[in-house]
């Protein structure tokens, strides 16, 4: 059994309080599943993410939900869907947007399925402003499987990595979390692994939402439903390339979480079917340590 961590060694979250809920003023209670929080140049907070009226029906989810508030905290603002999907494209269904700022414009990364789940397309839509978007001209990023999703793009050194839920093989197989770089966010290299999991099959597994940063020299990973629909395990490395099995430091609560920064602390999101909303709660990291006394968390 592995020895379990010191508190202080774990990455652990607050108590979390719901900051929005798409079902308000609605006939019927909506739900936001994955999800993506960022900033405009102005300070104004933007809120993206799956969107649909309970209960869930994943296949169906063709737009994508928009909010916007002046604090971190709320009142969020309903907007207009910033997306909907277009057949004529490809698209299937519209899932897990998320947005970077870059070379003066916002770029949105999200999976729009197609008729091939082990081919399915990741595509990029861009804005000046977060609330008119407009898809690449030239067609999808690129096409993976097994229901290839959940892109999550960071600048590590020189470049851009996105990272995302696949499965070891296009067919099946592991649950992964893949990578591919970049850059200039619009041509990707080829499809690396970062994370193998041991459990194997199609559909959705417990890679998804993977979600990477660093602090005090180390890198994080989060990943879920692990091992329940709200739940998320955190795994710590010295490479954003490389995490194992063994890697655990720690586990939350949340379902399909999102890290946020707000130039004081880091917070953390959680959102999903039939929880009502989108839910955040502050986030702490172990202090920086000798990388040798390092151990996993037990799950």
């Amino acid at each position: 059994m592995m020895r379990r961590m010191a508190m202080r060694d774990v990455v652990c979250a607050g108590a979390f309080v719901r900051i929005y809920d798409p079902g308000a003023g609605e006939a019927e209670p909506w739900y936001i599943n994955d999800h993506t929080i960022v900033r405009d140049t102005a300070g104004r907070w933007h809120l993206f993410g799956i969107t649909h009226p309970e209960p869930a029906n994943p296949f169906e989810e063709v737009e994508f939900a928009h909010a916007t508030a002046d604090e971190l905290l709320g009142p969020w603002t309903k907007q207009p869907p910033a997306l909907e999907v277009d057949p004529e494209y490809g698209e299937t269904h519209l899932w897990a947007p998320h947005v970077v700022a870059a070379h003066g414009r916002y770029y949105m990364f999200y999976a729009g399925g197609g008729e091939d789940r082990t081919a399915v397309q990741i595509n990029l839509a861009t804005s000046t402003d977060m609330f008119t978007w407009a898809r690449r001209r030239s067609g999808p990023l690129f096409r993976d499987g097994y229901d290839a999703r959940d892109p999550m793009v960071a600048r590590v050194g020189d470049q851009w990595v996105m990272y995302y839920c696949a499965t070891s093989d296009p067919a099946g197989g592991n649950h992964v979390v893949a990578y591919r770089t970049s850059t200039d966010l619009v041509h990707w290299g080829d499809r690396h692994i970062a994370y193998t999991d041991p459990t194997v099959g199609t559909d959705a597994g417990n890679t998804e939402s993977p979600f990477v940063v660093q602090q005090d020299g180390w890198w994080y990973l989060f990943i879920g439903p692990r091992p329940d629909y709200v739940g998320t395990d955190v795994f710590r490395s010295d490479n954003p390339f490389c995490f194992r099995i063994g890697d655990k430091v720690g586990h939350i609560a949340s379902h399909a979480a999102e890290l946020v920064h707000d130039d004081v602390r880091w917070w953390i999101t959680s959102a999903g079917w039939g929880q009502g909303g989108v839910y955040l709660a502050t986030l702490t990291f172990p202090p920086a340590r000798d990388p040798y006394s390092v151990r996993a968390v037990p799950r």
